[in-house]
């Protein structure tokens, strides 16, 4: 579809109609990614100085930011890019089961239990095993010595390595959650079409949701192990050997270097990095990078030993007003 006719669609009529360079709509895409026939929107500021780098067609922006679009990308110019971008990504939806495709290619060795329900070009390797109620959908690869317990749910294009575990009731690749928002208060979803990756020799355990990346990937690099009811939201990436405990949740975007370890009901606020070898205790608040090897704890964040001072000063605080009182 032409560009043109997507902008129509969506109500951006203005648009369309001052677009200089009407072409097919190859898709839409990051700055960092996106390749020529592609869409890229800016909506802050310290993104614009990354367009001059970006390789896309044409870019949604405010008109106030148009002299930042370099010469060789158009400016589609739109009240608010984020909201724009949120339903043209509605054109480029996958379906979660297409009708069409090859049967799933199962190695004579795995174990495929009743009641398992396999997609299209499904691929699944050697002495792996699929325990009941598994649900596998279209263009998911698992590789050998895995087990999938019963119950767990793994959405298109997830890709699962080697000598993995997956704990009952667990879900891969489900959308991330990610919403534009109208005038009126409404929200738009924007529609993700990216997948999760997980690398060999990784456990993740019980009813726990890791969310497929907008663009691109969520990764679980090798060697993490996952406790049960973890939430890792759209585009994070977990470093190798990094161990994140129960009822931990990352907003999208975080990513962690290697040997990364978070308490129980730790959290991360969206787009921050861990460094290697960084300790965040249980309900940790974590709303800023952190450099590597260093403890942290407390909300707000502090250095674990200075969160241990507060903490034991303000028990002896309370203590004593309680005696007043």
């Amino acid at each position: 579809m032409k560009l043109s006719e997507v902008l129509q669609k969506i109500n951006e009529e203005n648009a369309a109609k001052n677009l200089k360079n009407d072409a097919i709509l190859k898709g839409i895409a990051p700055l960092e990614l996106a390749s020529s026939g592609y869409l890229i929107y800016v909506d802050q500021k310290q993104y614009l100085k990354g367009l001059h780098d970006s390789k896309a067609s044409w870019v949604l922006i405010r008109e106030s930011e148009c002299k930042e679009v370099p010469s060789h990308m158009e400016a589609i110019v739109v009240e608010n890019p984020h909201l724009a971008f949120a339903k043209i990504s509605h054109f480029f939806k996958k379906d979660e089961f297409g009708s069409s495709g090859k049967e799933a290619i199962i190695d004579p060795s795995a174990r495929i239990m009743p009641n398992v329900f396999l997609g299209k070009n499904v691929k699944i390797g050697a002495n792996c095993t699929l325990m009941p109620g598994v649900v596998i959908s279209d263009d998911v690869e698992i590789g050998a010595n895995c087990t999938i317990f019963a119950n767990v749910v793994i959405y298109r294009d997830s890709k699962i390595g080697n000598n993995v575990r997956i704990h009952a009731g667990s879900v891969i690749g489900s959308d991330g959650f990610g919403y534009a928002h109208t005038k009126e208060g409404e929200h738009i979803k924007i529609e993700h079409n990216g997948n999760v990756v997980i690398e060999d020799d990784v456990e993740i355990g019980a009813n726990c949701t890791i969310d497929r990346a907008v663009f691109g990937q969520t990764r679980i690099k090798c060697g993490s192990k996952i406790d049960n009811l973890v939430q890792i939201g759209h585009n994070c990436v977990i470093g190798e050997h990094s161990i994140i405990v129960s009822q931990v949740g990352l907003a999208g975007s975080t990513t962690t270097g290697r040997n990364v370890i978070m308490g129980g009901q730790a959290g991360t606020g969206g787009h921050i990095h861990i460094g290697d070898n960084v300790l965040v205790a249980g309900r940790g608040a974590v709303g800023k990078n952190l450099p590597p090897n260093t403890k942290w704890g407390g909300h707000p964040l502090m250095e674990l030993d200075e969160w241990m001072k507060f903490y034991v000063t303000l028990r002896r605080e309370l203590k004593a007003k309680s005696k007043k009182d």
